[in-house]
């Protein structure tokens, strides 16, 4: 039965996640609220992933980009 990668996989589609939120800070490191919103993406939770990032202060569009590849 194939389980997938869960272990450095998730921290993968995490990062991709964080990495295209700090292209949009423009070098600045993300605060930790959009880690945890990255990784509610990752679990599947693709709305709260997107409002955490938004309300971290990223734009709408980044936010919902981050979060599709945060599950990829």
């Amino acid at each position: 039965m194939w389980r997938g990668l869960r272990g450095p996989a998730a921290h993968a589609d995490v990062s991709a996640c964080i990495n295209q939120v700090e292209r949009e800070l423009q070098g600045g490191e993300a605060p930790e609220s959009v880690r945890t919103a990255c990784s509610a993406g990752y679990s599947g939770q693709h709305e709260q992933c997107v409002s955490g990032l938004t309300k971290s202060g990223v734009t709408n569009g980044t936010a919902v980009s981050a979060c599709k590849v945060s599950i990829q």
